[in-house]
Order: structure tokens, then sequence, then C-alpha cells
């Protein structure tokens, strides 16, 4: 009787333990559903976005918004706020395009090549925000289906809890874009 007591009680916590390891996978992030909403919800409508330098050159994305109109502030290095103009993010856009091509973009990069050129440029920043889904959409192409890019985008954020406010606001904007 005594070795049945035992058996069930290992069967038991065997059991308990499967049921919690199954729904700890069933909670597991699932980034590119976030990522399709975020660019989803960003072509259909806008994005409001702030990119900081964080160094010369370097940038991080400090937040970004769903909005009715796609909007980029940068946030120089001395504290400088200005709202980049259409043409300039054009421009941009274009030279991280070139780069794309020729092979020297850090958003196609591996993680550690990216780390020790220093980061990434700010067309290339604004291109792995939600703004780049909308303004550069004719570069998606190139970028959605690398495996490279999908690390970099989420690291292209100033910290993770930016990138998930982000995810989070976008995700929302979905649903009430869909109950409508």
């Amino acid at each position: 009787m005594k070795h049945i007591k035992k058996i069930a009680t290992y069967a038991a916590v065997g059991g308990f333990g499967a049921i919690v390891m199954a729904g700890l996978a069933g909670c597991g992030s699932n980034n590119g559903g976030d990522e399709n909403a975020l660019n989803e919800v960003a072509q259909k409508n806008g994005a409001f976005v702030i990119i900081e330098e964080s160094a010369p050159g370097v940038y991080k994305i400090l937040e970004e918004y769903p909005s009715t109109e796609t909007r980029v502030v940068l946030k120089d290095i001395n504290g400088t706020e200005r709202v980049l103009s259409k043409d300039e993010i054009d421009k941009l856009l274009a030279q991280a395009n070139a780069n794309i091509d020729n092979g020297t973009s850090n958003l196609t990069k591996a993680s550690d090549a990216q780390l020790s050129s220093g980061g990434l440029s700010l067309g290339e920043t604004i291109l792995a925000s939600a703004a780049g889904a909308i303004l550069g959409s004719w570069i998606g192409s190139k970028l959605f289906g690398n495996q490279n890019f999908q690390a970099t985008r989420q690291n292209s954020y100033k910290n993770p809890s930016a990138y998930t406010r982000s995810v989070d606001s976008f995700n929302k904007q979905k649903a009430a874009n869909s109950a409508a």
C-alpha cells in the first residue's frame, strides 16, 4: 500500500508538471503575430515614431504609437527634437534600400555583425519602425522574410519595454479597427 501511494504521488506530480509545461508553451511569445499586427495597423493608419540618436550616427526607437498620419520625430544627441520632412525620409529610405541591395545594410546582417558596426543608421532605424512598414512598403519584401531583420527590428528599440509598448499599442489599435 505504501508503494502505491508513492507511485500515485509521483504520477500526480508528473501530471501536474506536464499541465504546467503545456500551459507555459501556450503562453509563449508569438512575435511574428505581434509584428504582423504592428505592420497591418501601421499600413492602414499611420505611426508616430520618436527616434533618438544614441551616439553619432547611431539611432534607437524611443517610442512608437498608432496615429492618423505618419510622423517621425528625431531627437538628436544634444536633445534637440525636430520632425523629419517627407523628402528627408524618402532620401533616407532610398539610401537604406541601396544598402540592402548592396548587402551592406545592418538590417540584414547577423546581430553580432551589426553590433561590431556600431548600430543602425537613421534610415535603417526608420525602416525597422512601424513607419518603415508604411513609408518603405516597397522595400518590405526584401526585409520581412529575413530572419536577421526580425531580430534586428526588436533590438532597434531603446529598450525591450519600448518594443513591448509599441506592439501592445498597435495590437489595441488592430482590435479597435476589427471591432469597428
